[in-house]
């Protein structure tokens, strides 16, 4: 529980700031063990953590991948095989970070499966690369996917999400 709290001043801090994100934090959070309530997008989830009359509800990105945004081509398709992996699932979180929104950036694991790794190799996000290195395993799996045309790499001309964002923005 005390980890939760330190979250949740944590994202309170960063909130009133608006700090940018670092790659690694100085001294990794111990894993949560929760419950996926709800899929935003490709990758991005809402967990309850914690002990029955003291949850908490966290955000969650799921660290060294981009997905498609979800008026973007594959956006949906990205969000429902997440959804297939976690959604009512017990997940396992492994802080990693927090990003400028607030949000818990952490490893993810849905009934033993690594999140990241699978929506990589289902073509259904992108290696996000500023945090490439400390994931390597995942640039592989990119490749396979794009030379299988799997997922969003079957498209003539994908759009990487930051491009995206950077083209849309308001």
């Amino acid at each position: 529980m005390a980890h939760l709290a330190k979250i949740g001043s944590l994202q309170q801090k960063h909130r009133r700031q608006r700090l940018q994100p670092t790659i690694k934090p100085p001294v990794p959070l111990a894993s949560l063990f929760c419950l996926v309530v709800a899929i935003s997008d490709g990758d991005t989830l809402t967990a309850r953590c914690g002990t029955p009359g003291a949850y908490q509800q966290v955000k969650v990105r799921i660290a060294a991948i981009d997905a498609p945004e979800s008026r973007q081509a594959f956006g949906q398709k990205a969000r429902q095989h997440l959804a297939q992996l976690c959604f009512r699932q017990r997940a396992t979180l492994q802080p990693v970070d927090e990003d400028s929104y607030g949000r818990m950036v952490a490893q993810v694991r849905c009934g033993g499966t690594d999140v990241a790794t699978a929506q990589v190799r289902a073509g259904m996000a992108w290696v996000y690369t500023p945090y490439a290195s400390s994931y390597p395993h995942l640039a592989p799996l990119q490749r396979s996917a794009q030379a299988q045309h799997a997922g969003l790499w079957s498209q003539k001309r994908p759009l990487a999400p930051w491009d995206y964002r950077h083209r849309h923005r308001r």
